[in-house]
Formats: C-alpha cells, structure tokens, sequence
C-alpha cells in the first residue's frame, strides 16, 4: 500500500520504477556520506557550522533531484539552470570550501544513479586524499611570515613617494605602495606598503628608524592575508 501511493504520487512518468526502499537507501547512504565528508573537511581547517550543515546535507539534495530527473532530458535541463543561479545566491569562497562542494555533488550524482559502492569508494579515497593533503606541507610556503603589510602615517610636507625607500632597502627584499590617504584634515597621509622582510628578527629596528623619519608617528605591521575570493 505505501509502495502504491509513492507511485502514485511519481505519476507523472519521472520515476514509475523507483521504489520506496530503493529511494531511502539511496537517501541514507547520502546522508552517512555527507557526514563522511563533513567530518573530513573539519580536519586540520577552519570552518562554520553553517558550512559543515550545509556540506552534510548537499549529496541527499543532489541524491533526490537525480531520483527525481531519472533520464527526462527536459526537466533534466531544468534542475541543471536552477544550480547555475545557486552562485549568485552564496558569498565567494575559498578553494578547499569549492572543492568539498564539487565533492559533495558528485557522491550526490553517484549515490543518485545507484552507484552506491562506488560512491563509498569515491567518498573514502576522496576525503582521504583531502585529509592527508591538508596535514601534509603540500603548498605552504615556508617565507609567508616574511610578507607583511606596513602602515604608516607621515606629515603632509614629507614626500610620500619615496618616504622611507633607503630604510626599506637595508631590511626589505621588495617594499610596493599599495594606498595612499590623506587624514586630520589633510595634513596627514597615511601609507600603506606590502613588504617582505630580509629577516624577521630586525623588524623592530626598520620601524625605530622610520619613527624617527616622520616624527614617531602611528606605524603598524601586521601579516599579509589571502583573500577569500582568492583562488
């Protein structure tokens, strides 16, 4: 009886041969696979709680509307333009969130077309290869502590263009002006430089000399950041 009415209620020739225990089995092994995946994006990142939800419940979303599709190459098309409108709905993200998420739909797509051996399989090597690549040092770079960005503010009559060149010389290996902006009226300019230290431990002597340039005026150093809408 309960196999009926799923059947009836699939009447429209979308999936009169999917069956209610194939569809929760379909549904459950997404579920524990989203979970799989969740946890192995936690490993050795940071992350939200909204993210990991979201990474959780995707492959039974994606699972569901494959079911649903079932080879009509029209509504096929249909689902296909609803996930393109998905990215001006959501904030940019950072590559490892992208990349969980193409790994979230495609154990979707494989769970959703039965495969559901292959898409254990697929989930393990996956997440372990994500795990295994976020412990390792596989692209971090060694010098990063050496890129800084340093603001500083100097009087309105010093020459900001090449304010502190010769000190930068002797403890950077290259300094760029990235900003300029006038302060107090406009007899202050603060600038802002993105530099990379010679070495780190003669920090606190480059920023002694150039207090004494522009007047022991406010100066800070702080660590360069990736963007998130970096790739």
């Amino acid at each position: 009886m309960l196999e009926a009415l799923f059947q009836m209620s699939l009447g429209s020739g979308l999936a009169t041969d999917l069956h209610i225990t194939d569809f929760l089995l379909c549904l459950g092994c997404a579920l524990v696979l989203g979970l799989v995946m969740s946890f192995a994006f936690m490993f050795h990142t940071r992350y939200t709680k909204s993210f990991v939800v979201t990474l959780a419940l995707l492959p039974a979303v994606v699972c569901v509307i494959i079911l649903m599709v079932n080879g009509n190459v029209g509504t096929g098309v249909a689902v296909a333009g609803t996930f393109s409108l998905v990215r001006f709905r959501s904030i940019p993200g950072t590559s490892r969130e992208i990349c969980m998420l193409f790994l979230a739909m495609g154990t979707g797509l494989i769970t959703g077309m039965g495969y559901l051996g292959y898409a254990v399989l697929f989930t393990l090597i996956l997440c372990a290869a994500f795990c295994l690549y976020n412990w390792s040092a596989l692209g971090e770079d060694r010098n990063a502590a050496a890129y800084k960005v340093l603001s500083g503010i100097i009087p309105e009559d010093l020459d900001y263009t090449g304010v502190f060149d010769d000190i930068f010389d002797g403890y950077t290996s290259s300094a760029q002006l990235v900003h300029v902006k006038t302060t107090s009226m406009g007899s202050l300019f603060r600038l802002t430089y993105q530099i990379r230290l010679l070495d780190a431990v003669k920090e606190k002597e480059m920023i002694d000399l150039m207090r004494c340039r522009n007047g022991n005026l406010e100066i800070s150093v702080s660590l360069q950041e990736s963007m998130n809408t970096e790739l």
